[in-house]
């Protein structure tokens, strides 16, 4: 069986005390917990950034089963194994015990610890390299959209020129995600990249109501894009523009094509299935959980593992800066509202051609799912992404974009 830290956990702990994001992370923090693997319990202690060998009675326990630990430290682990919180969603027998709130509080601190075992184990790891994002190019502007009777200016940024390719960013994220693509100049010599802020989230205008108070529901993302359409007068390009987007802007995709088919020449749903359920968590709006660092935490394990660090460190800061409410608001709609069941049996890809495609590691919505709601979409097309994850647009560019190709041409816009 692959080696587990739990042979020489001195040695583990000494490492999380010598390490600089652990120093940050456990600057202020007082806390006691353990890591079981089958009867034996590994009790680690904080006192404000100094790691100990505990003795004390732990606040909550990472439990798996030896099976799992092992593949978990495993140098290269599998999809579903390689975060804590994708085991404790796909593979049975991982848990939290102990102070569910407790955990929450010490995400990051924990799911830190956890990956120097890897390390002590393994060495660092070696992801893939940083890409270069020129920004020079990209335009932005803001627009008056009506959204439920309601003013509101959206900011949106574009580059490039050709047949459009409006961009939906992920939840409690915003446009940001699609500069790697408008700074793709392949990309951009054959289509105009766009991409908008929804209300509340980026550089955007909110809408009325008590801060924390957002909430978004099928009827309204559609109405706001759908808006933004009209806004840009995308209605009147030569080329009916092409609708990306991944996660809960997969979603959307399938919602607009069954919804306004005629609106769009195709869409790339990406991450995306006809429901995905599991994925509300109720420490994303509690007062007593930081939700500047445990949203980031609830979305790290969803990046692949050999993403670059500069697009995985983008990634979670974008998401620590969220207003309040705003990516629990969002998963209201990704993971409740939404629900294409019977819907996308009726898409047209006559009118509205469809490509599905899903990074091997997500583990919120796995590619067995997407490829399970492709098939039931007459004419749609799916293929799983080797190396990626959740974030596929900003997550590794490099990786994305063959896959990005292969889906223009597919949908038979302008390609090289």
């Amino acid at each position: 069986m692959t080696a587990t830290p739990f042979a020489d956990v001195p040695a583990w702990v000494r490492r999380c005390d010598t390490d600089p994001e652990l120093g940050v992370a456990g600057r202020d923090a007082v806390v006691t917990f353990a890591v079981r693997c089958a009867e034996a319990r590994h009790v680690i202690t904080c006192d404000r950034g100094r790691f100990a060998v505990g003795a004390a009675t732990p606040e909550f326990e990472l439990v798996a089963t030896p099976e799992a630990w092992a593949r978990f430290f495993a140098p290269d682990p599998p999809p579903c194994y390689h975060h804590f919180l994708a085991m404790r969603m796909r593979v049975p027998g991982t848990a939290v015990e102990g102070d569910e709130r407790a955990y929450a509080q010490h995400a990051r601190i924990a799911h830190r610890v956890l990956a120097l075992g890897r390390e002590q184990l393994h060495g660092p790891p070696a992801p893939d390299p940083d890409p270069v994002v020129d920004r020079a190019h990209i335009r932005e502007r803001y627009v008056t959209v009506e959204v439920e009777g309601a003013p509101v200016d959206l900011h949106v940024a574009r580059a490039g020129t050709g047949t459009p390719l409006l961009v939906l960013h992920t939840a409690g994220a915003d446009s940001r995600q699609a500069h790697a693509l408008m700074a793709d100049p392949a990309l951009t010599a054959r289509h105009e990249v766009i991409a908008f802020d929804l209300p509340g989230h980026g550089s955007s205008g909110r809408l009325p109501g008590p801060l924390g108070s957002w909430t978004l529901t099928t009827r309204r993302y559609g109405d706001t894009i759908l808006a933004v359409v009209r806004a840009l007068g995308l209605e009147k390009a030569r080329d009916r523009p092409i609708l990306l987007g991944a996660s809960m802007a997969g979603e959307a995709c399938l919602e607009m094509a069954y919804r306004a088919p005629e609106a769009f020449g195709g869409v790339i749903a990406c991450e995306a299935s006809e429901k995905v359920p599991g994925r509300t968590t109720p420490w994303a709006r509690d007062p007593r959980v930081d939700t500047a660092t445990f949203v980031p935490e609830w979305i790290a394990g969803l990046i692949a593992p050999r993403s670059p660090r500069s697009c995985r460190e983008d990634i979670l800061w974008t998401y620590s800066q969220g207003g309040a409410g705003t990516f629990a608001g969002d998963i209201d709609f990704y993971s409740g509202d939404w629900d294409g069941t019977a819907k996308v049996p009726h898409i047209d890809t006559g009118t509205c051609p469809v490509v599905m495609m899903t990074g091997e590691y997500d583990y919120s919505c796995t590619p067995r799912m997407s490829e399970q709601t492709a098939a039931r979409i007459p004419g749609a097309v799916f293929w799983e992404m080797p190396g990626l994850g959740h974030f596929p647009v900003c997550e590794n560019p490099a990786a994305f974009a063959p896959h990005l190709d292969r889906a223009l041409q597919h949908l038979g816009g302008p390609h090289d």
